[in-house]
């Protein structure tokens, strides 16, 4: 927990370990957004010369606050493992950039866990005891792992994915949706609700059989 002494929200901070690399470099991408200091992270600190004028030495100032800040925000959302790599850097981009280098991999890899991926997604199918909005989970999840990877993948793709790999009982709302919305311009959030409120529609009308699946 972080408290609010050095002006920072009470929060559970994120943690990186061997396994959440993708996920984990989201969430602090969106805290370091959140607490103003991305640029520390993105540009690094420069001293200024000593030809450098006041303004100059005023805003290197503010900088160094806010590196400070961000490598403070960093030693906390690490493992002791992750912490001995960036421990000796003096500067957030400096930590930063090992924890990129150290889980990016080579080309080579991230190549050969794209296609897993791909393989993975196009096998996905949503199983009669699946709930939808677990399932959407389990599509959107695989998708960000993907992303990471380098694969460009649109919201499209995901709605078009979930509407082909739905069990049987959802054939006539996904027929209803397609006749009667514009496929290409729907959110994601748009079908997941339209699907839960039919699978809503099923338990009432079959309570004990259609809970016994889900």
């Amino acid at each position: 927990m972080v408290g609010n002494n050095n002006n920072l929200p009470s929060m559970s901070l994120p943690v990186l370990t061997e396994k959440n690399w993708d996920r984990w470099n989201t969430q602090m991408k969106v805290l370091f957004n959140f607490q103003e200091v991305n640029k520390a992270v993105e540009n690094g600190l420069v001293a200024p010369g000593p030809e450098a004028t006041e303004i100059q030495r005023t805003m290197f100032k503010e900088a160094k606050k806010k590196n400070n800040k961000a490598l403070f925000l960093l030693h906390q959302c690490v493992d002791d493992t992750h912490f001995e790599k960036i421990q000796n850097a003096i500067t957030t981009k400096e930590a930063w950039d090992i924890l990129i280098r150290s889980h990016s991999g080579g080309d080579k890899i991230k190549k050969a866990k794209l296609q897993t991926l791909r393989r993975k997604y196009d096998l996905i199918q949503m199983e009669e005891n699946d709930k939808v909005g677990d399932y959407f989970t389990k599509v959107i999840t695989i998708t960000n792992q993907m992303k990471g990877c380098g694969e460009a993948a649109t919201d499209l793709m995901i709605i078009e994915k979930v509407m082909r790999s739905l069990p049987k009982k959802f054939d006539y709302i996904v027929v209803a949706i397609k006749e009667s919305k514009h496929v290409s311009m729907m959110k994601i959030e748009e079908l997941q609700s339209s699907l839960e409120a039919h699978e809503m529609r099923l338990i009432d009308r079959n309570p004990i059989k259609v809970v016994n699946r889900l």
